[in-house]
């Protein structure tokens, strides 16, 4: 089996303040080795300077970096902009996602989906980027079913895509047939599960709401017996997501793609129990 590959996404900073904090953060997560280092996009490409800030600086530090870039509420020559200024800036590797609609924001723009990014970035570039895209192991919470959601993942792989990474989940299940399911379809490419450590209750309960992930009920509830015992918490995630890990790998896993939330602690804790 091939070694498995990590990556660690990081959300740009919105002051100099947290931009040097996360410069601290990611120096420290680099001694960890990542393959690549990811930097999310705002709703509706709020933090499209951000991102790209982020990137160049995590790149002038001599590491990869992938740029997200989302497509809702977009046009083709605001995309196409952005990834001329991703080529001049020598960016080899994206991550192409729909993306969300900012509350009050008018139309979805004239590319609605991913597949349609993806084809469109692929038409424009060629095979300069290395593409990235989201894959739903517990189904999107959008999608009408999941068999939709199969078939929708299926043309976002056709329309060009070399890899994807999957939503945080708890439950390795649900990642198993996602990918047995994918490959009955003929898809090939590496599936990547995405990693949530799980350090703050309430905010944990607030992200899985908003994008479908599934806490287990034996995880919820013991996370909430802890009450305010942030260190009792922090100790249980770390013992539930290193075994989550675990199986993930032993079950041939290609990668762990850790959803860092600009903090080393809990994913280099992590990743040292991997290793």
């Amino acid at each position: 089996m091939e070694t498995p590959n990590f990556s660690i996404e990081f959300f740009p900073p919105k002051t100099p303040e947290g931009a040097e904090k996360l410069r601290v953060t990611r120096r420290k997560l680099a001694e960890l080795n990542p393959k690549y280092f990811s930097v999310t996009f705002g709703a509706g490409g709020s933090t499209q300077q951000g991102t790209l800030d982020t990137v160049l600086d995590i790149m002038a530090d001599g590491h990869l970096a992938a740029p997200h870039l989302s497509c809702i509420g977009a046009t083709r020559e605001s995309i196409r902009a952005i990834l001329q200024q991703f080529q001049d800036k020598g960016i080899r590797r994206l991550v192409a996602l729909r993306g969300d609609l900012p509350s009050g924001y008018g139309g979805a723009g004239e590319l609605r989906y991913a597949n349609e990014l993806v084809e469109f970035i692929r038409a424009e570039t060629g095979d300069w980027f290395h593409i990235e895209v989201a894959a739903y192991p517990e189904v999107h919470p959008q999608a009408r079913s999941p068999q939709d959601d199969l078939l929708a993942f299926e043309r976002k792989i056709k329309a060009g895509a070399n890899a994807a990474i999957t939503q945080y989940f708890y439950n390795a299940d649900a990642y198993f047939q996602f990918v047995d399911n994918a490959q009955r379809l003929g898809i090939a490419v590496p599936i990547v599960a995405g990693i949530m450590p799980i350090t703050n209750y309430t905010q944990l309960m607030r992200f899985s709401d908003m994008c479908g992930a599934e806490i287990p009920r034996w995880v919820r509830l013991k996370l909430a017996s802890f009450g305010d015992d942030s260190a009792s918490i922090k100790a249980f995630g770390l013992d539930v997501v290193t075994s989550l890990c675990e199986r993930l790998l032993a079950g041939g896993a290609p990668g762990l793609h850790f959803y860092s939330m600009n903090q080393a602690v809990a994913t280099t804790a992590i990743w040292q129990r991997l290793v």
